[in-house]
């Protein structure tokens, strides 16, 4: 995503998703514009900036104009960019989490996939047997969960429990909770596979 020029139409950026709540086809409103390119400190590569309110979460995407660009009509950045999923992920984990970041806007939703995408990972490194629970304890008896890690995995698994199970106490996931396992899970196929791969990616440019 990160690159892709997107359009500012009628005062409208144009996204496919807003990359704080990921609600699809938002719309995001122009609230701020600078009156210039801002300076650096050589006097090139400068900008222009505009601010974004999304009607629907009510967060900010700052919008940076491509280098050397006269107006606002396309920007070529946008902070925060969309999330991506990374492609050294499992498949069925690539899938699940790419679902959980499309549906924050749906918080019991977002938390369901991310506990399943959690899932997904403990299955392909060979835990498969047993509850998720179990087999989290499993993982990190065996060293390749830490305890911290584990903690946080039963968190998933809880709230990924709640609104699958119509828990009478506390049915429904918050956004924020469901934003924190949505950033615990990225960070858990960092740890399992993406950090991996690349250290393998790196061992073989070298010696070859």
């Amino acid at each position: 995503m990160a690159g892709k020029a997107r359009e500012v139409y009628k005062d409208h950026l144009r996204m496919k998703r807003c990359p704080h709540c990921g609600i699809a086809k938002p719309l995001l409103v122009k609230v701020w514009e600078s009156d210039g390119p801002f300076p650096t400190h050589d006097g090139l590569n400068e900008r222009l900036w505009a601010a974004f309110v999304c009607t629907s979460c009510g967060s900010v995407t700052l919008g940076a104009s491509s280098y050397g660009a006269s107006s606002i009509d396309y920007v070529a950045r946008t902070f925060p960019d969309l999330p991506m999923v990374d492609a050294d992920l499992p498949e069925r984990a690539q899938k699940y989490l790419g679902q959980a970041m499309e549906t924050l806007h749906a918080p019991d939703a977002a938390a369901v996939m991310a506990g399943s995408a959690v899932d997904a990972m403990l299955k392909d490194k060979g835990y498969t047997k047993g509850s998720v629970y179990s087999r989290i304890e499993k993982a990190t008896e065996d060293g390749v969960l830490t305890a911290d890690m584990a903690s946080w995995a039963h968190n998933v698994r809880l709230g990924a429990n709640r609104p699958r199970h119509s828990d009478d106490d506390e049915p429904h996931v918050s956004f924020e909770e469901a934003q924190q396992a949505i950033e615990f899970t990225q960070a858990l196929g960092q740890f399992l596979f993406v950090l991996t791969a690349r250290v393998a990616r790196g061992l073989e440019a070298t010696s070859s």
